[in-house]
Parts: structure tokens; C-alpha cells; sequence
């Protein structure tokens, strides 16, 4: 396999601040997103711990045999770094963060894990499925028929997370392989960006003939004309032909 990827965020029109972060290993091996609340310190600081922890991790034990264990270390990691810095800094401790990420290993296989309501997507052929399971009440009371999908986007409660990192209590991250396949897109996104564009549209944008830094910009350009109410960060990873496991970018 060979990838070309890209990542951009963008404050948005409404957010004095920034509380998104994103982390692209340069060999292309992993990619990080994480989506930061409470408060304009408070979120800046913790989804940069997290990126930066899981970051560490990964690199520190990359050798690990496991890679779901390596990933579920990774997120506990970053869960206790935010948890010990909440207690050093009282005014940071309603902190906390989303997370995704998705691991490429030398031996072909494909992870994704996740905690919070950032998003994977896969884009293969012209079907486009939402990787991730936001971990929310609304996503909750979706499943149990309690609201439908249209009724879950506008729902108040729809930004209230089930999980984060940053709580001594995370009991649970969603940890699956993917199957990946040549001319597959991927896009790791903060809900900046799944707030404000339907799946369609996100379809749409994946399956231009562009680059993947293009295609990241259109997707955030799209955002802010809309509303842009809140930080947008994408990452988009397209999968080509190789026939080694090779990585550009």
C-alpha cells in the first residue's frame, strides 16, 4: 500500500479559540485527531495532551505484537496524563477530549479506536460509512429508537458525550480493524465538520480528482460557508496502489 495524506484545521467563524489538535506521523503510520471542552485553556489543553501522549506511546512501543492492546494503551495513557493534569491545575478539571486514530502496521493491517464524537470515515468505491460510533446520548438514544438519525443532528443534547478522555471513570474505546483497499479515501474529522455537512456532502468532496490537502480544504471551505460554529479539523488519507507497503505524503 501506498498513502498520500493531508491534515488542516481551522478555527472556524465563531471560536475566538482553537481547541482542536491533529498529529500526522510522518511516515504515515498513524494519524490523530482530538476534539478538546472545557473552557478556551482547558480543551486547547487537553486534546493536545491527548494527541501528544498517544503520539509518544505509539512511537515508544511500536514494536508492540498487539495492536488493538498498543492502541487501547495508547488512549489509557492519554486518559491518565489528562486525569494527572487535571488534578494539578483545579481550573482545568472540567477538561477533557475527544479521540481518533487510525494505525497503519507494516504488516498491512489497518486500526481504527476511538473515544468521543469525532468521526472515521471510508470512502471505498462510491459507498461512503461512518467508521466510528459517536459515543453520545443522542447516538445512545438513536439506537434504542428513542430519536431518528434527522431528529439526532438538530438535537440539543447532541454534543453531550457518553465517554472522553479526561475521566477517571473511562470504562470503555471502541477499538476495530479496517479492511482497506486500494483507491480507498479516509477522513479522520472533529464534528466541526460533521456538524455543519451531511454525509452526502462529505461523500461528494472524497471522491474529487484532487489531492488529499485539495480535498481537506474544500471540506473545511464548505464548513465555513455554511456556519462554522465551532473548530474544523480533517485529516484525509487516500489509499493507492503499491506494491510494497510504502508510505508519501
Amino acid at each position: 500500500m501506498k498513502l498520500d495524506f493531508a491534515g488542516l484545521t481551522d478555527t472556524g467563524n465563531v471560536r475566538a479559540v482553537n481547541q482542536d489538535a491533529f498529529y500526522i506521523d510522518p511516515q504515515g503510520r498513524f494519524f490523530i485527531v482530538a476534539d478538546g471542552m472545557g473552557g478556551h485553556a482547558g480543551g486547547q489543553e487537553a486534546s493536545q495532551i491527548a494527541a501528544q501522549t498517544i503520539k509518544d506511546y505509539l512511537n515508544a512501543h511500536w514494536d508492540h505484537p498487539d495492536a488493538s492492546a498498543l492502541l487501547k494503551e495508547a488512549f489509557l495513557a492519554a486518559n491518565e496524563a489528562i486525569v494527572r493534569d487535571q488534578h494539578s491545575h483545579p481550573e482545568r478539571s472540567d477538561m477533557g477530549t475527544t479521540a481518533v486514530v487510525v494505525l497503519f502496521r507494516e504488516t498491512g493491517d489497518t486500526w481504527c479506536a476511538n473515544v468521543g464524537d469525532s468521526r472515521i470515515y471510508q470512502l471505498q468505491g462510491e459507498n461512503l460509512k461512518q467508521i466510528t460510533e459517536d459515543q453520545t446520548w443522542v447516538a445512545q438514544a438513536v439506537q434504542r429508537q428513542v430519536l431518528t438519525s434527522d431528529e439526532a443532528r438538530i438535537h440539543p443534547w447532541r454534543h453531550v458525550l457518553s465517554q472522553c478522555l479526561g475521566r477517571e471513570d473511562l470504562s470503555f474505546v471502541e477499538i476495530e480493524p479496517m479492511e482497506v483497499k486500494a483507491s480507498d479515501r479516509l477522513l479522520l474529522c472533529s464534528d466541526g465538520l460533521t456538524e455543519e455537512l451531511a454525509d452526502e456532502i462529505i461523500a461528494e468532496q472524497l471522491k474529487l480528482s484532487q489531492s488529499c490537502e485539495q480535498i481537506a480544504s474544500i471540506l473545511i471551505k464548505e464548513a465555513k460557508q455554511r456556519e462554522g460554529r465551532d473548530n474544523i479539523t480533517v485529516i484525509v488519507i487516500s489509499v493507492e496502489p503499491s506494491s510494497s507497503v510504502k508510505v508519501k505524503h
